[in-house]
């Protein structure tokens, strides 16, 4: 729950194959850190805010402008409960939605208006219920007139309209946002994308595999959505990123992909 800061220039640049220099020679933090997040920040504007989000569902607003004064050492940037994790960070102008998903599939939408500003050094307060052995796995804070990307674990994935996730309460169960199976497995990413944008799937066996989200054909809410990748026996995927096209990519995917149908929307997904 610890805030540092970084010039961007200070990071060496390294092929996509290279390993990468270890945090620790960047910042000040133990061998055994964990990092959460990184937010791009031009200026610590009074009018923009962090928004966090951690597994077991918390969410917690502070201004933007309370982070603006390094320190070395960092600062208490969010009160961590223990059992607890953060999972992501991000910018908010105080009046975007907010999308929290979770790894049995549910996701949840409501107004940013609902999370109340609280300083740096406090917890939070409840974004979504969660079930049991449940988590969340991504935050989505609405910027665009796009559509949301859930991606899961054994490599499906499917994009639906925005407008499909009604806006609720914060704290509330949510609704199915991808139908969970045996072929599915957990979802693991949800992303915010344009037709034009481009996807890095990470497995955990170190492979990035590029492709266009135009190439993903639009689908329903309560889908199991389509194979985006195929994966080796024992390799799963682990994260997503929405990447700058380029000319060149890493793993070529296929141009399209067709959504695999799941029947009607359940009447009791809420």
């Amino acid at each position: 729950g610890r805030c540092f800061w970084l010039k961007v220039h200070e990071i060496p640049q390294a092929g996509r194959a290279a390993k990468g220099k270890p945090v620790v020679n960047l910042i000040n933090v133990a061998a055994e850190t964990k990092i959460s997040a990184l937010v791009a920040v031009r200026a610590f504007a009074d009018d923009q805010h962090l928004l966090f989000a951690t597994k077991n569902g918390t969410v917690k607003k502070t201004r933007l402008s309370e982070y603006a004064n390094p320190r070395s050492t960092g600062i208490k940037a969010v009160k961590i409960e223990s059992e607890d994790e953060l999972i992501d960070v991000q910018i908010t102008s105080g009046t975007n939605d907010i999308v929290l998903a979770t790894r049995h599939g549910l996701s949840i939408r409501f107004h940013e208006a609902d999370v109340r500003e609280m300083g740096r050094d406090t917890t939070g307060v409840k974004g979504i219920e969660l079930g049991a052995d449940d988590e969340v796995i991504g935050m989505v804070v609405i910027k665009r007139e796009a559509n949301l990307l859930v991606v899961t674990e054994k490599g499906m994935g499917k994009c639906s309209p925005i407008d499909e996730y009604r806006v609720q309460r914060r704290g509330g169960k949510g609704i199915i946002t991808v139908h969970r199976t045996e072929k599915t497995g957990d979802a693991v990413s949800i992303k915010e994308v344009l037709p034009d944008d481009e996807l890095m799937l990470i497995t955990k066996q170190g492979v990035a595999i590029r492709m266009p989200v135009k190439g993903i054909r639009v689908s329903g809410r309560n889908t199991q959505g389509v194979k985006l990748v195929n994966l080796d026996a024992n390799d799963l995927v682990m994260d997503v990123a929405r990447v700058v096209p380029e000319d060149e990519g890493d793993v070529a995917a296929d141009d399209s992909v067709e959504p695999v149908s799941v029947g009607p929307e359940d009447e009791d997904d809420e």
